[in-house]
């Protein structure tokens, strides 16, 4: 089975260094969230090199509930243990920001330009510990 990532219901169980972003675009609690050079701002992690922003937006934190555009929320920069919003997962297997924006997968993104940074790992098949980076990047050649 593979996991699969619903994007509602997350349970934050653990969530380290909070500090307050405002977005850039609509996020939901959990969704993984990244800063976009291009179009600029904090927008949901998005791992593909798509044509809204020729580059990945990497992964540097968590939100902490769901917000909209222009709205200040709480957003985690440390270690986040999560679930509610996951079925499937290997456990012990890498997590990695998706190609779909703010959600999370286990499977390593190939595309040519594509983020491929583990941010994380699956303890259970609904329950992921997560590591946002801020400062490594990894991008597939």
């Amino acid at each position: 089975m593979a996991l699969t990532d619903s994007q509602t219901s997350a349970i934050i169980y653990h969530g380290e260094s909070p500090a307050p972003i405002k977005l850039a675009t609509a996020v939901s609690k959990g969704d993984v969230i990244g800063w976009a050079v291009t179009g600029g701002g904090w927008k949901q992690a998005d791992a593909s090199t798509d044509a809204d922003t020729a580059i990945p937006i990497h992964a540097r934190c968590i939100a902490a509930s769901d917000g909209v555009i222009g709205q200040h929320i709480t957003a985690y920069f440390g270690e986040v243990t999560m679930g509610g919003r996951f079925s499937g997962a290997t456990v012990g297997g890498a997590v990695y920001a998706s190609a779909t924006a703010g959600q999370y997968t286990q499977t390593i993104p190939a595309t040519t330009g594509d983020a491929t940074t583990v941010i994380g790992y699956a303890m259970s098949p609904t329950r992921l510990t997560l590591f946002p980076s801020m400062n490594k990047e990894s991008e597939s050649a």
